[in-house]
């Protein structure tokens, strides 16, 4: 009972900590210090720091040289994307280099200027593989941004290395990383200043002493996608003993998101806005012309804020949709019917899988975690059967989430529309109205929820079918159904707020947006 106190305590005092969160992460500060700049200010015979603190609400955190996906209809969205061919706004955003007086390439990142220091250091360090050290070389001279650039880490830099689980494709560790990561070159000092002393998990996929694509495409994938709200990728490693090459990745110390709402429910006070940042992570994955393929609770981590992880099966969007796919990997309740039975991944697929990763977070049930994953349930998926939507679900959440689970990939909204509605419903709930109502009813069944939870036997309520497989694997279904709707996961329309999201007009919406911020 007195674990059930603490945890109720903690979420009555929700909204302090939310503004708290809310309002103290909108600027990111420049590496170096006010002190340090004011002291240098003072030797007009050395660089001087020009770089700018940049307002990641309103600028992205580096240009980007490819335009943003064509059928993104959002001006809010296309007036934070910064343009390497726009030296004006980019000198606005990001300020200049201090050395060769050019703008900024990113957040106190001059993409010429560090070019040339990580070209005079390549003879200093080999991976052994030709192909690594192609591709971390490539990533070192072209990065905007200390989050595009990769570096070759000796294994014997970690320090307590410790196995944590298995997935999909292969195994991750956690450790701790003294030295730290790369994060800008210091004008001043005319060094690189680190991040020390951090943890980091290592991932490495199953025989990957021998290189093959899946592990150069994960790899790819992170220099190829505008990472907010998507996880880091600092560089690449090789474990002594198995010869097995790793990825060195953010750590993310409260594990995946059903990990953390299952165990640390107290913390689990942000849904909404988790949601949206989830959302926005991927916008950013869509924006590049790109298709997660493998979206699912599991691989949404919560660390420091909440990061959309594994792009391992990240791939562009240029198949023909006619095209049949030879292998299907996944996790079978997050897997859209088409894909199921045998059509290509689109952006649209992903967008079921968000719907399904909506409906487990607000519902706090696993998807069909009381039957076998089989032909039987993929058979039930493709003629309607959904996860059951959990009483005190806010109505206009549930809308979106039958949206968004549609049979029919061309009803689902895109991933543009989902982020700017969730992003207004995430401003609303601050404010008197019908959602705030929403959210205060649902939040007190969610605490009765709980207390049911926390009186029940523990292996009562985690109960798990033996075939019930939550890790990517391969899916071979032959002669599944044409997919359609059931009827009985058609729910009514809100009468007091309408998310026809496909009739949506956008240019209104972020209309209002900026008017409230």
């Amino acid at each position: 009972m007195e674990v059930l106190k603490k945890i109720l305590k903690k979420i009555f005092k929700k909204k302090k900590k939310e503004k708290k969160i809310e309002t103290s992460d909108t600027i990111i500060p420049t590496c170096i210090s006010d002190h340090e700049k004011e002291a240098n200010h003072q030797n007009i015979n050395k660089p001087r720091n020009l770089w700018k603190n940049v307002n990641y609400r309103k600028y992205q955190m580096h240009a980007i040289i490819s335009p943003i996906d064509p059928i993104t209809k959002s001006k809010e969205i296309h007036d934070r994307v910064v343009y390497m061919k726009d030296l004006e706004k980019r000198k606005e955003v990001y300020g200049i280099c201090g050395e060769c007086n050019e703008p900024g390439t990113g957040l106190d990142w001059c993409q010429p200027c560090n070019a040339k220091r990580f070209r005079e250091n390549f003879k200093n360090w080999t991976s052994g593989n030709k192909d690594i050290d192609e591709l971390i070389q490539y990533s070192q001279l072209n990065s905007l941004h200390y989050t595009k650039c990769l570096e070759w880490i000796p294994f014997e830099h970690f320090k307590k290395v410790t196995y944590i689980t298995s997935g999909g494709f292969g195994k991750i560790y956690s450790a701790e990383w003294p030295e730290g990561f790369l994060g800008c070159w210091n004008i001043e000092k005319q060094k690189w200043y680190r991040y020390t002393d951090c943890k980091v998990a290592l991932k490495s996929l199953d025989n990957s002493s021998i290189i093959n694509t899946d592990f150069l495409n994960e790899i790819k994938s992170h220099l190829q996608i505008y990472l907010w709200n998507i996880i880091y990728c600092y560089g690449i490693t090789q474990d002594p003993s198995t010869k097995d090459y790793m990825m060195v990745f953010q750590y993310c110390q409260n594990g995946n998101l059903r990990n953390f709402y299952l165990n640390k429910p107290e913390e689990d006070i942000l849904k909404l806005n988790y949601l949206l940042r989830i959302a926005n992570g991927l916008l950013n994955i869509h924006n590049a012309g790109k298709i997660h393929k493998d979206f699912h609770i599991g691989n949404i981590l919560v660390g420091d804020t909440i990061l959309i992880s594994d792009l391992g099966m990240c791939q562009s969007e240029n198949k023909n949709d006619d095209e049949k796919s030879e292998e299907i990997y996944g996790v079978l309740p997050y897997m859209a019917p088409e894909v199921l039975r045998g059509n290509q991944y689109t952006k649209a697929a992903d967008i079921y899988s968000f719907g399904i990763m909506m409906n487990e977070y607000f519902s706090d049930e696993i998807p069909f975690n009381d039957t076998p994953h089989d032909y039987i349930l993929a058979t039930e998926i493709c003629k309607g059967l959904r996860p059951k939507i959990s009483e005190g679900t806010p109505q206009f959440l549930e809308e979106l989430i039958i949206k968004c689970w549609d049979n029919n990939a061309e009803n689902r909204p895109t991933a543009e529309v989902v982020f700017l509605t969730l992003k207004k419903w995430d401003e609303m709930r601050h404010k008197d109205g019908e959602i705030r109502s929403q959210i205060e009813k649902y939040e007190e069944i969610r605490i009765n929820r709980l207390k049911t939870r926390l009186n029940s036997s523990n292996s009562a309520s985690i109960t798990t079918h033996p075939q019930a497989i939550y890790t990517s694997r391969l899916l071979n279904f032959k002669d599944l159904p044409e997919p359609v709707n059931s009827s009985a996961s058609t729910n009514p329309i809100s009468e007091c707020f309408d998310v026809q999201l496909s009739e949506l007009d956008l240019n209104e919406i972020n209309q209002e947006n900026n008017d409230t911020e």
